[in-house]
């Protein structure tokens, strides 16, 4: 277990990607799978390493990451000494919405300077995987390394990696690589190291980790690259939100995201079992507590407390909290925010290719 490492999640990368969904919302806690948020996925990953201490760094839009985070009490973050600390805008020393993620750290460098463990692992927060954040620290120890990142083989990310004998030689972001690495928004370094890259940049008043830092000095520092194997992918737009969530569909996805050995934890909510309806029926979906179906679920993912009436069919649609679908109303490819009422005999329909989003507290 690591006892020497802290971690660094960023809250609101690519925030933009999502739309409606991210209107009022960090990406970070958007909710995924029927239960979770998107943040679940790397506090989880750094707890299950032993990882104590976590910083979030926020933008804009926290209130709902922050209402979910609470004291960290789900991950086992809730401490006197570390646990998790959630880092605003307005708490960190430039007191002010930073640009991209070197101001977000330049920001974040006094909590970084009180710090006493020697490595960070730095993440975004819109990678869902459940692989061995140790493994990783592992291997950036072992190799002797100045910096160390995560990818995955033939992975659709934004950014790629060219790799020469375990060594990152060029990041190409928005560009694929012959061998397609793609870079998953996670790596590790020392912490007086980051500082001092941080700082360094400031000064030049370069504001992209990517390409200022990681591309710029790649034939310079010595970046040693970690292969995640197994499940892993971004989410960087409604197409493929709406398809990681329907990969949850498939029994060794499940297993392999949300295996015993290495826990997903979530925000706790005490809820009634759901109440399944004499002639509802409910056919390859993920169904949360507290639901009430009397009508027809297919192939979707039902969120906690939502209610479907008589006489509703429902299929390839994800449905968020305490939604209301009312009587005879048929979706399909819909993926609905928390709280949305659809009035009875209602009928809207997308596609795989461009579900349709419905907006948070609307009514249809």
């Amino acid at each position: 277990m690591l006892t020497n490492v802290m971690g660094i999640v960023f809250g609101n990368s690519n925030d933009i990607t999502l739309n409606d969904l991210t209107s009022i919302r960090a990406l970070s806690s958007v909710p995924f799978g029927g239960r979770y948020r998107l943040i679940d996925f790397p506090l989880s990953a750094f707890v299950n390493a032993g990882i104590s201490k976590v910083g979030v760094i926020t933008k804009q839009n926290f209130k709902s990451l922050a209402d979910h985070i609470g004291s960290g009490v789900p991950w086992d973050l809730a401490r006197k000494n570390g646990g998790i600390t959630m880092l605003t805008p307005y708490a960190l020393s430039n007191a002010g919405r930073y640009k991209d993620r070197i101001d977000a750290l330049e920001g974040a460098l006094d909590y970084l300077s009180y710090a006493n463990e020697e490595y960070v692992v730095v993440s975004d927060a819109h990678v869902v995987s459940n692989y061995s954040i140790e493994d990783l620290v592992d291997c950036h120890i072992k190799s002797g390394a100045d910096i160390t990142v995560a990818y995955k083989k033939d992975a659709e990310t934004q950014t790629y990696i060219n790799i020469e004998d375990g060594r990152a030689k060029a990041f190409n972001k928005n560009q694929t690589t012959e061998d397609k690495n793609g870079y998953l928004e996670t790596f590790v370094i020392s912490r007086e190291m980051l500082i001092k890259l941080v700082e360094e940049a400031t000064t030049h008043n370069y504001t992209d980790l990517i390409v200022d830092i990681f591309h710029r000095k790649a034939d310079v520092l010595n970046i040693a690259c970690y292969e995640v194997e197994g499940y892993a992918k971004m989410v960087s737009n409604i197409q493929n939100f709406f398809d990681i969530n329907m990969d949850l569909l498939k029994k060794d996805v499940r297993n392999e995201l949300f295996g015993s050995d290495a826990p997903v934890y979530t925000k706790l909510r005490d809820e009634m079992p759901t109440k399944y309806g004499f002639n509802s029926k409910v056919e390859n979906s993920l169904v949360g507590d507290g639901c009430v179906i009397e009508g027809e679920v297919k192939n979707s993912i039902i969120f906690r407390g939502v209610k479907i009436g008589k006489g509703a069919r429902l299929e390839n649609c994800i449905i968020m909290q305490a939604c209301e679908i009312g009587d005879n109303t048929q979706l399909d490819y819909v993926i609905a925010d928390k709280n949305v009422v659809f009035k009875d005999g209602r009928t809207l329909m997308g596609c795989r290719s461009f579900p349709m989003v419905i907006g948070k507290n609307l009514t249809v």
